[in-house]
């Protein structure tokens, strides 16, 4: 009876409004890039001094939650994480928008992540103590294995591309590896220059991978940016549902893995979901449908990197190791308010600790017809947002978003250089999936690597080290046969004539692409030797800690790219392209006076100001989007929308938030 009456606790409503609030806000947040979730617990974490230490925690911990389902609308809509947590709700999302199922997408990540939160909410309320004891039992060969587990999605990334989804991966890795070395403290690979000592922001690199691509072709045919379809009907909750109940197996296992990766401090959301999809398409009976478009990898990501948040407050109140850096924050104010963390925190102040799990259980159950709500109508207003006013405004949360991280305006000059080298590789074939797997797990999988290394040594056990422990073993099986699934499935499914079917169109687009000579690829295979040779002479000058790790995948790289170059000798030369009708085209010219347009944008910025760069930026690249001479009324409307969402992020920005946004020379 005790525990019901922490539930009415929760009840009250200052704790109904607060997690209403928080959800809402959240969600907002998360689906803006670049305003992550740990900004926004971080900056209303001083707000909840004031409160009740139940009430200023339900208050954060919703906000928590809803940021990160919030990343899944800017995922699904505009191919862009909102958050690290929903990179692979890009995969099929994006696909399900394009074909004019935005809105069924949302609501099946609505669903998903309602539903995966209440998982791990439930799972940290009932099993907390007992389950801190899964953390303890990871060590670095564990982190280091799971970081490997992650890679093993490129398999499923990379259909026909498995060598260039290899190199991308070590690419994305090497970058981790920029700035100061996380085990040994050796600074690599920074040309000497100040700006790289931190290393490459994740956040900004996701923005530039996935986002910049997207508005360089938006503006390149006069094509709508998604499908229009007769039958949109907003949500589609009742088609939602009945997915969502035949995919139930698919959801109850994310939601676990997502609880499970929660629990260990570090892992987070985008590894949990990045694992959840790659066993939703391992136990798939259709896995060549996924990365098309397929409903079961939304409902797998988004019930997974939810389930992490309930999971993730697990070895945070009962051990005092915070899972996330959001995690962290809610730690931090968890101290400041006079909690006691540890074991003894549930019996001295369970008053306090599980009203707050029964708040974050209602703030979940809040985030269904809260996503319902803003979900009925985005996908729709997304749609019908003329590409004049769409590419402005992508482009300018790409911007805002990257800057504010940090308030660095280098964060946001890097965020351009990736998005157009992401752009320049994804033309030939180079998917930037691969690559920002390699950057987010980067330093877990270097840290584990190394500690594993130096531990093995050490001991005259190196073999026994990385394959001699138990739970190492089991991922290392999950990781073979997630990475071997695909070719295995296809051998099965070639003896049955149903398969064979199904399997068609992916088999001979494959045998098509690979038919005939890749001369971009031969050029980027030298290319990109080179790139392995200078990185591996560099590691001459660092420790045995710092070198072991970026040498090895220097030397894979190499291999790499003298296989793709191997590869492409002695095919034939591909037939001459039959042209292209001048209205479907793409152009070039606009492609490359908004990378010019953007590249000013970014460098102008911090001298010239906010205010007045993002203003001219955001009027010439509307100019550079329009196909057709726009009249007077559009013109005003076009100045009118400009000035509001540039005036009002400028406000948010710098007055409520309190980030230091750039004045410059003229405001």
């Amino acid at each position: 009876m005790e525990i019901l009456s922490y539930l009415i606790d929760a009840l009250t409503l200052f704790n109904l409004v607060l997690a209403l609030a928080g959800v809402t806000l959240g969600t907002i947040i998360g689906a803006l890039p670049g305003l992550s979730a740990t900004m926004a617990v971080a900056i209303l974490v001083p707000f909840t001094f004031a409160m009740a230490p139940a009430s200023g925690l339900i208050a954060l911990g919703a906000i928590y939650t809803g940021a990160i389902y919030g990343g899944a609308f800017a995922a699904i809509l505009v191919n862009t994480p909102g958050t690290p947590s929903s990179i692979a709700t890009t995969f099929d999302g994006y696909p399900m928008a394009k074909r004019g199922d935005g809105g069924l997408a949302v609501t099946l990540a609505t669903i998903a992540s309602v539903f995966g939160g209440l998982v791990g909410a439930l799972t940290l309320i009932l099993l907390a103590p007992p389950l801190a004891n899964v953390a303890l039992a990871f060590g670095p060969t564990e982190y280091f294995w799971l970081a490997i587990f992650g890679l093993t999605l490129i398999s499923a990334l990379s259909v026909g591309n498995t060598v260039k989804g290899l190199i991308g991966a070590c690419l994305g890795l090497l970058m981790s590896t920029i700035g100061v070395a996380v085990v040994g403290g050796d600074v690599r690979y920074t040309m000497d220059s100040q700006i790289l000592l931190g290393g490459i922001d994740i956040t900004s690199a996701l923005i530039g991978l996935y986002c910049v691509p997207v508005v360089i072709d938006l503006v390149a045919t006069r094509a709508p940016h998604l499908s229009v379809l007769e039958d949109t009907r907003g949500y589609r909750l009742p088609e939602a549902l009945r997915i969502s109940w035949s995919s139930k197996f698919n959801m109850i296992r994310s939601s676990l893995i997502g609880t499970v990766v929660g629990i260990l401090p570090g892992a987070g959301g985008s590894i949990a979901g990045l694992i959840a999809y790659s066993e939703a398409r391992r136990a798939s009976k259709h896995p060549e449908r996924f990365g098309r478009g397929e409903p079961n990898g939304v409902l797998a990501t988004e019930s997974s990197n939810n389930a992490t948040v309930g999971g993730g407050f697990i070895p945070t109140l009962v051990l005092g190791i915070p899972g996330t850096p959001p995690d962290a924050i809610i730690l931090g104010a968890l101290l400041v308010q006079g909690l006691k963390i540890g074991p003894s925190l549930f019996n001295e102040q369970g008053d306090v600790v599980y009203t707050f799990m029964f708040g974050l259980l209602i703030a979940t159950i809040l985030m269904l017809p809260v996503g319902l709500l803003l979900g009925r109508y985005a996908y729709k207003s997304i749609v019908r947002i003329p590409k004049s006013l769409l590419v402005p405004t992508v482009a300018f949360l790409t911007i805002l978003g990257s800057f504010a991280i940090h308030s660095n305006a280098h964060d946001m000059q890097m965020m351009f250089v990736l998005g157009v080298l992401a752009w320049v590789l994804q033309r030939y074939g180079f998917a930037p999936s691969p690559i920002v797997l390699g950057l987010v797990l980067g330093q877990i999988a270097e840290q584990g690597f190394v500690q594993s290394y130096m531990i093995g040594n050490a001991t005259n056990s190196l073999a026994a080290m990385f394959f001699g422990r138990p739970i190492s073993m089991g991922i290392i099986a999950f990781s073979l046969l997630t990475l071997f699934y695909p070719l295995l499935a296809g051998l099965f499914s070639r003896r049955r004539k149903a398969g064979v079917v199904e399997a068609t169109d992916t088999v001979v687009k494959s045998a098509v692409q690979a038919k005939y000579r890749d001369v971009p690829a031969m050029l980027f295979g030298v290319l990109f030797v080179v790139m392995g040779v200078m990185a591996y002479v560099q590691t001459k000058d660092m420790s045995s800690m710092g070198s072991v790790f970026p040498g090895t995948l220097s030397a894979a790289l190499v291999l790499l790219s003298v296989m793709l170059f191997a590869f492409q000798v002695g095919r034939p030369k591909a037939p001459r392209k039959t042209e292209v009708p001048d209205e479907v085209k793409p152009s070039t010219p606009r492609r490359l006076a908004l990378i010019v347009a953007m590249a000013l944008w970014a460098l102008l910025l911090p001298s010239i100001g906010f205010f007045v760069t993002s203003l001219v930026a955001f009027g010439v690249l509307t100019a550079i989007a329009s196909f057709e001479r726009p009249s007077v009324r559009e013109l005003v409307l076009y100045a009118v929308t400009a000035l509001l969402i540039v005036g009002s992020f400028q406000l948010l920005m710098d007055k409520v938030l309190g980030l230091r946004m750039p004045a410059g020379l003229l405001f």
